[in-house]
């Protein structure tokens, strides 16, 4: 069963869990922007967990499924439609062979996931199907998808319940994407990082205080932020240290830059921050231009909020199980 590429869409890849664990060899984890919508497009369609699904930026791809399929998709609102049909988020969506789906802009936000049941099944690469952009490891070299690319779907038995017809069928429930997606746009939570102190008071005021924009130089791994020009009380001479998503370092230019998926092992930046982990998905989904504001947050409260929020989504991931299994 293969999916073929059509139009790729703005910057689309193949994205799972990542790679963690191989820094020492100089590897980043990439992975997913937005892993709790990568993973509940993934229960969506009753896959395992860990399979490889697309991950859409701004605007999606068009693709022709050549045998039947079973998807979903989850993330930033995107227009999505078959045909004539118009094909709902958040839910199952069973396609007859021969369908074109064509994935168009997004409403809000920036990153959207696309799930077929039986997971996109290219050539693992230290355990992992993503996509490392930044570093050119995996799919194709780890590019993004261009127009003609075949990608294979894994085997698996089908759906239980899935019809047999020739007709695009949702299925009767959806999921409600309010917890998992930051429509609001919340001042994301940021630790003090170990050369906060290095900050003048003013930088110190502006960083949790002030309104920084999303540049359009930002991509899978950092995010630039325009607006305000922080600097250090005085002149820092570095050696590069570990780095890792979620970290916010200061560049000579005085514009803050944080870390995501695609963050190189090591950096020689000041860290002013540490995002926390929990709200990095948020910042992901920032596009832009998009307003970014940060709050001050302890470790204690970070790692409760994470830790929340990991046992409501394993508890909706086994609610999703138990539904499609009842079909």
């Amino acid at each position: 069963m293969n999916v073929t590429v059509i139009k790729p869409g703005l910057l689309s890849s193949l994205q799972d869990a990542g790679r963690p664990g191989h820094a020492a060899l100089g590897v980043g984890r990439t992975g997913a922007m937005d892993p709790s919508a990568w993973q509940l497009a993934n229960a969506l369609v009753g896959n395992a967990g860990g399979e490889a699904a697309i991950e859409c930026t701004l605007t999606g791809p068009s693709l022709r499924f050549e045998q039947a399929a079973v998807i979903a998709l989850t993330g930033a609102p995107i227009t999505a439609r078959v045909g004539e049909h118009s094909m709902p988020m958040w839910t199952t969506c069973h396609l007859p062979a021969g369908s074109v789906l064509h994935l168009g802009g997004m409403a809000s936000g920036c990153r959207s996931y696309l799930a077929v049941r039986g997971g996109f099944h290219v050539e693992a690469l230290l355990g992992s199907r993503s996509s490392d952009l930044h570093a050119r490891i995996g799919y194709a070299h780890g590019r993004a998808l261009c127009s003609g690319d075949v990608l294979p779907i894994g085997a698996t038995a089908p759906l239980p319940g899935s019809p047999a017809g020739n007709d695009v069928q949702p299925l009767g429930w959806s999921l409600d994407p309010q917890p998992w997606f930051d429509f609001a746009q919340r001042p994301l939570a940021l630790l003090r990082g170990s050369h906060w102190a290095q900050l003048d008071t003013a930088s110190q005021q502006l960083l949790f205080g002030g309104k920084f924009s999303l540049s359009k130089d930002s991509n899978r791994t950092a995010s630039r932020l325009d607006g305000h020009t922080l600097k250090l009380r005085a002149p820092l001479e570095l050696i590069s240290e570990a780095a890792l998503p979620g970290t916010v370092q200061l560049p000579p230019s005085g514009q803050p830059i944080a870390l995501l998926a695609e963050a190189p092992v090591t950096g020689g930046y000041p860290r002013i921050g540490q995002i926390a982990a929990v709200d990095l998905p948020g910042l992901a989904q920032r596009r832009p231009g998009n307003t970014v504001c940060f709050r001050e947050t302890t470790l204690d409260e970070a790692l409760m909020r994470l830790a929340a929020r990991r046992q409501r989504l394993t508890r909706l991931l086994g609610t999703i199980a138990q539904r499609l299994e009842h079909r």
